[in-house]
């Protein structure tokens, strides 16, 4: 059966240690979000050529990040006991694999409405993951991870969008 953490309702004790976002996370985190403040800070200034170029590599890297925030949740629900709840592990296991679409559908629209579908899927993942903090699916600390990286990600999605 996989790792349950305690809920907000503090159904299961939780160790102070287990609240504390591990530096590794952290840190790979933040190199994570390099790319999406490199490429977005990049599109005002350079011509329309380079400019497309750039662009569809800002989508190309949120579809692929995008992808990944769904399969921690794949990983997660079939780490767990799936035959407690049939229908919580088929929502968990639909839900893992809708940002995979969500970022196919991105790199097939291209421009600016592809950053948004982007900013919307990325922000719309935070929601899961703080239902999934709630429910005890996630680690404690995760949303503090998620939340901070959401924010930089979903502006520079955003301000790409609009420049």
């Amino acid at each position: 059966m996989g790792q349950v953490w305690t809920t907000q309702e503090g159904k299961t004790p939780v160790k102070a240690a287990e609240n504390k976002v591990p530096s590794a996370a952290i840190w790979l985190g933040g190199l994570g979000a390099v790319p999406f403040i490199g490429l977005s800070g990049a599109i005002p200034f350079l011509p329309d050529a380079p400019k497309l170029l750039v662009a569809h590599a800002l989508v190309a890297y949120g579809a692929t990040i995008l992808s990944f925030l769904g399969g921690i949740h794949w990983g997660l629900a079939i780490g767990s006991d799936s035959s407690s709840d049939n229908s919580n592990f088929l929502t968990r296991l639909v839900l893992s694999v809708i940002p995979s679409l969500a970022g196919w559908y991105a790199l097939l629209v291209s421009g600016p409405i592809a950053l948004f579908i982007l900013a919307t899927a990325i922000a719309a993942m935070l929601w899961v993951d703080l239902r999934a903090t709630k429910a005890g699916y996630v680690p404690p600390w995760y949303p503090k991870l998620r939340i901070p990286l959401t924010c930089v990600v979903v502006a520079t999605l955003l301000c790409s969008a609009i420049t």
